[in-house]
C-alpha cells in the first residue's frame, strides 16, 4: 500500500512540474502585460488625436493591427494561453473559434452586399435630379 501511495505522489509531483513550465500568474508577467496593454492603447489614441495619417482608412487599418496585437498580449499575459496549455486544446479551441468568426463575418458581409446590390431599386443620382425640369 505504501509503494502505491509513493507512486501516486511521484505521479502527482510530475503533473505539477508540467503546469509550472508555462507562464503562470506572476507579478512580473502581469506588470509586463499591463505595460504592453497601456502602450498598445496609447499609440492608437495618439495616431487619431495627432492625425498622423492623411487618410482615415490608413488610420483604421493601423488601429486594427494594434488591436490584434493587443488581443495576443491579453491571451498570453492574462489568459495564459499558449500552444502547450491544456495539452494544446486551448489553442485548438481558439483557432476553431477564429475560423467560425471569419466565416460568419465574411458570409454576413457577402450576403448584405449582394442583397444591397440586387434588391435595392436603382436610386436616381444627383445628376439625374438636376437634369429634370
Amino acid at each position: 500500500m505504501s509503494a502505491n501511495h509513493d507512486h501516486h505522489d511521484a505521479h502527482h509531483d510530475h503533473h505539477d512540474d508540467d503546469h509550472d513550465s508555462g507562464p503562470h500568474a506572476t507579478l512580473k508577467g502581469y506588470a509586463t502585460g499591463f505595460i504592453l496593454s497601456v502602450i498598445l492603447t496609447a499609440i492608437p489614441f495618439w495616431l487619431v488625436m495627432a492625425k498622423v495619417f492623411d487618410k482615415p482608412s490608413t488610420t483604421t487599418v493601423v488601429i486594427l493591427g494594434f488591436g490584434l496585437v493587443q488581443i495576443v498580449v491579453h491571451m498570453i499575459y492574462f489568459l495564459h494561453m499558449d500552444a502547450k496549455s491544456e495539452g494544446g486544446w486551448n489553442m485548438l479551441a481558439l483557432v476553431f473559434t477564429a475560423v467560425l468568426v471569419v466565416i460568419t463575418l465574411s458570409g454576413s458581409l457577402w450576403v448584405m452586399y449582394h442583397l444591397n446590390t440586387n434588391m435595392m431599386p436603382s436610386m436616381p443620382t444627383s445628376q439625374d435630379m438636376r437634369a429634370r425640369p
